[in-house]
């Protein structure tokens, strides 16, 4: 049967559900599974029309191969950027089966029908990525015959079927061997919906390195991306990973949407334990990146977003038995972040006490079995992930800014009293300055450098005045408030707020100074014999 033969053959009653692959466009950069897909078409009888390093690697494994310049009359040109742009490729993909003109044209000018296109993209973001890369070779990976075939084969679902994804090589090779070569309509459709959030994705990905690479007179220097640079336009295109049991209540629906990188709180890998919540993420993203402050080994309890026990320690069981006893109520129900691995005998006390999810960089086989009998217990195994900026969506739009990642050290403190922090204080200041920042405003923490090691003592969370949040954070605390030190998120507005984290026991005090009354609450900790500094930075967390 010749070609043109073929076509007329190809119209189908737009009723008919099932659409017969005939010839195949495959042209990838990611080979994984691409020769056993290849052989499952050619199997059907599927003519496989290749390009490049995709069809030298089906031709090694025995496969016939029909060369996309022998389609096209053409040769592939300009270092291969050309290609598959041409009418006799798109021309394949787009003509409608059942529309009689269309099928006049296409026999007119022998265009050969092409029934399914199988293309991932150059590796773009990878490439922009690598180290020294040049912004030349960004430029060059800048896909654009697989992009454009992409989005011609899944404008035309209805008889064409785009495969952009390798894990949908398998299932795909099933419904063709279960419907004698051919594919659903629902099929088709659920492909081209997905190729075009594929190149929707590569198009903003692209957009938004461009964005931020600094290009220079030479196009051959190492690339530079200014990452503190916020976007012109926001981009947020990332797939849907899960569909969550609900949202914050019952009554919302919520899904987790991924970057695919399988690093961060999205990316991490489960354990054991029950489906994550939506809140279960939200908390354990706070609880990673609060434990991710601390180099030493350091355990941070979180409830509701707020850490409600934090501590440093000698080990993890150390680590933990601190902030355990910060707030043993709190505690229970809570989320655990473990900056280190999770041993067996961490686990062993952990387990004793009810926990919805602990985040941790790895756990060994001893703590795996210990947590093994508490089936729900979610265990969340992470890789450290860059989030360069914080997207908040408001009515209306986004708010968009860069992430705080501003640290404090000693030499950046300024003490503003006639009395300087000992060292312990300075520890202690220290600490509890790092665990104020990842505390909802208005915030006060009270804490103390105990046994060679940074513990809270008393939170005050989110309260509507900082004179609240100082009551508060007293009145939580469990363990003695006497020679603790506190940490204020913001400057103190007057000096009543001072007043009372004397009374309740401390002896220093950390806050960002700034004040219009800076002098008064000045006089005021000299007058109560604390000592106190200013960081100038200021750790305002409104969620």
């Amino acid at each position: 049967m010749n070609n043109i033969e073929c076509i007329t053959d190809a119209v189908h009653d737009p009723a008919i559900d099932l659409k017969p692959v005939r010839r195949a466009l495959l042209s990838v950069t990611d080979k994984t599974g691409l020769v056993e897909f290849a052989r499952a078409l050619a199997g059907h009888g599927v003519e496989l029309v290749s390009t490049g390093g995709t069809s030298k690697a089906l031709r090694e494994e025995g496969l016939t191969v029909r060369d996309i310049s022998d389609l096209t009359g053409f040769p592939e040109m300009l270092d291969g950027r050309v290609k598959t742009l041409h009418p006799k490729v798109h021309g394949g993909i787009l003509h409608i089966r059942g529309n009689e003109g269309h099928v006049a044209s296409v026999t007119e000018h022998e265009i050969q029908a092409i029934d399914m296109v199988v293309v991932n993209l150059y590796a773009f973001e990878k490439t922009a990525a690598k180290v020294g890369v040049s912004a030349a070779e960004i430029i060059e990976n800048i896909d654009i015959g697989g992009p454009s075939m992409v989005r011609s084969a899944a404008k035309n679902f209805e008889d064409v079927a785009v495969v952009t994804a390798v894990a949908d090589y398998a299932g795909l090779a099933e419904e063709m061997a279960a419907n004698e070569g051919q594919l659903g309509r629902a099929t088709r459709w659920r492909l081209a919906k997905a190729a075009f959030s594929t190149t929707a994705a590569y198009d903003a990905g692209i957009a938004t390195a461009l964005e931020a690479l600094v290009v220079t007179d030479n196009p051959h220097d190492a690339a530079v991306f200014d990452k503190e640079a916020l976007p012109k336009t926001v981009r947020v295109i990332e797939p849907q990973s899960v569909v969550l049991r609900y949202g914050e209540n019952p009554h919302q629906l919520a899904a987790l949407y991924s970057d695919g990188s399988g690093k961060g709180v999205a990316g991490a890998k489960q354990l054991q334990g029950k489906e994550l919540s939506y809140n279960n993420l939200v908390d354990l993203d706070a609880c990673w990146e609060l434990v991710s402050e601390f180099d030493e080994t350091a355990v941070v309890i979180i409830k509701h977003t707020n850490p409600c026990g934090a501590s440093t320690g000698d080990s993890v069981l150390d680590a933990y038995t601190r902030a355990l006893a910060a707030d043993p109520v709190s505690a229970f129900g809570g989320v655990l972040g473990i900056n280190r691995e999770v041993d067996g005998a961490a686990a062993e006390e952990i387990a004793k006490l009810f926990v919805e999810a602990i985040v941790a960089p790895s756990f060994t086989a001893d703590a795996l079995a210990r947590f093994g009998a508490k089936k729900n217990l979610r265990l969340i195994q992470i890789a450290p992930a860059e989030t360069p900026r914080v997207i908040k969506q408001i009515s209306g739009g986004l708010l968009v800014q860069t992430a705080d990642r501003k640290h404090i050290t000693a030499e950046d403190l300024k003490t503003v009293t006639k009395r300087p922090p000992t060292p312990e204080e300075l520890r202690a200041l220290l600490f509890s300055w790092s665990i104020c920042k990842h505390v909802k405003s208005n915030a006060i923490v009270y804490g103390r450098f105990h046994e060679g090691h940074g513990q809270t003592v008393g939170i005050g969370a989110g309260q509507m005045s900082r004179v609240d949040a100082a009551r508060f954070g007293a009145m939580k605390a469990v363990l003695p408030l006497s020679g603790t030190v506190a940490a204020s998120d913001a400057f103190f507005p007057f000096p009543d707020g001072l007043e009372v984290v004397a009374q309740a026991g401390a002896t220093a005090v950390i806050q960002p100074g700034g004040s219009m009354r800076d002098n008064e609450v000045i006089e005021a900790a000299d007058r109560l014999g604390l000592a106190m500094v200013f960081t100038g930075v200021r750790h305002f967390r409104h969620g």
